[in-house]
C-alpha cells in the first residue's frame, strides 16, 4: 500500500465570494495553476491532489480551493446549475487573486467546473487539463455504477465508512490497494459534516426542473464546445467506473484544440494512480511542451 506523500508548507486564506467562503492553499512560484477536486463524499482540493502539488510547485504557483459544498468551503451549491455555480465561485477566486488568466486543472465534478467556466470566459483560461469530467454524455444514459454509488452516499440508511470504502476501492481506482486506509478515515470524517449531510453538494437533480438542469449539465449538447479556443489536456482512466472513457473521444472529437491521453491500468483518479505520469504530462502540457 503506496504511503501518502509529504506535503510542502502552504499559504491558507478563505475568501469571501459573493457572500460565500472559499478556502483557498497555494504555493509555489510561477504561472498560477488552480487544481479542481472531484465530488466524491469527503472530497477537498488538498487531499485529492496530495501526490501532484509538491512536483507542480517546481514550476508554477499552486492554488487549490476547496470547491463549494466541500472541505473548509461554504456549503450548499445551487442546484438549478450546478457546473454554472460552481464556475461563478472559482471565476470569483480569480478575481480576489487579481488574476486576469489562469490554467485549470480539474478532476470529475472539477473538471466540469473547469469546462464551464471556460466555455463561459474562454479570455480567463490559459490551459486546461481535465481528468474524467463530469457532465460528457453521462446525463443521457443510465448512471454507471460508480456514479450510482456516489449519488447513494447519503441516501438510505446515511452515509457510513463501509459505504465510502466500498465506493473508493471498488469504483474510484483500479488497483484498490494503493489507497492508504489514512485517505478513507480522512475523507469519512469530512463526509459527515452535519452541513453536508443536510444538504450533499452532489445529487442527481429530480423534481419539475430536472429535465432542464441535466440538459445545462452535459457540455456534448453545448455548440461552444466547437468553437473554443482554450487548448486542453484530457486524461481518461480506461478502467473508469465513474464516468465513462467514451467521454473522452466525445470531447476530442468536438473541442478543436484538445489531446486525448487514455490511461491503463487505471480507474476514475488519474492524477492520484499515476502520479508520476499525470505530474509530467500535467507541467509538459502547461508549459506549452505538447
Amino acid at each position: 500500500m503506496t504511503a501518502q506523500p509529504s506535503l510542502p508548507s502552504m499559504q491558507e486564506s478563505l475568501l469571501d465570494i459573493a457572500g460565500k467562503k472559499i478556502f483557498v492553499a497555494e504555493t509555489g512560484d510561477g504561472p498560477a495553476v488552480l487544481l479542481l477536486h472531484g465530488g466524491g463524499p469527503g472530497s477537498s482540493g488538498v487531499s485529492n491532489y496530495a501526490r501532484n502539488i509538491a512536483e507542480l510547485a517546481k514550476q508554477y504557483r499552486v492554488i487549490v480551493p476547496d470547491l463549494p459544498g466541500y472541505g473548509r468551503s461554504s456549503k450548499g451549491v445551487d442546484g438549478t446549475d450546478p457546473f454554472g455555480y460552481l464556475a461563478d465561485n472559482i471565476r470569483g477566486v480569480l478575481d480576489r487573486l487579481g488574476l486576469d488568466k489562469a490554467h485549470l486543472v480539474g478532476n470529475s465534478y472539477g473538471g466540469a467546473c473547469g469546462l464551464r467556466l471556460a466555455l463561459d470566459t474562454p479570455e480567463r483560461v490559459d490551459r486546461m487539463v481535465l481528468m474524467g469530467p463530469g457532465g460528457i454524455g453521462t446525463t443521457r444514459a443510465v448512471p454507471t455504477p460508480g456514479l450510482k454509488s456516489l449519488l447513494a452516499y447519503y441516501s438510505g440508511d446515511g452515509p457510513s465508512r463501509l459505504k465510502l470504502e466500498k465506493f473508493i476501492r471498488q469504483y474510484l481506482v483500479f488497483n484498490a490497494a494503493d489507497v492508504p486506509d489514512e485517505v478513507i478515515d480522512l475523507r469519512y470524517q469530512d463526509s459527515i459534516d452535519p452541513e453536508v449531510v443536510a444538504a450533499p453538494p452532489l445529487r442527481r437533480p429530480s423534481g419539475p426542473n430536472a429535465l432542464r438542469t441535466l440538459w445545462k449539465m452535459d457540455f456534448t449538447r453545448d455548440k461552444r464546445l466547437e468553437r473554443l479556443p482554450v487548448p486542453a489536456l484530457v486524461l481518461w482512466g480506461a478502467n473508469d467506473l465513474v464516468n465513462r472513457p467514451s467521454g473522452g473521444r466525445m470531447l476530442a472529437e468536438r473541442m478543436p484544440n484538445c489531446d486525448l491521453y487514455l490511461v491503463a491500468n487505471t480507474g476514475h483518479w488519474v492524477q492520484f494512480e499515476r502520479a508520476e505520469l499525470f505530474n509530467r504530462l500535467c507541467a509538459d502540457f502547461l508549459a506549452g511542451r505538447r
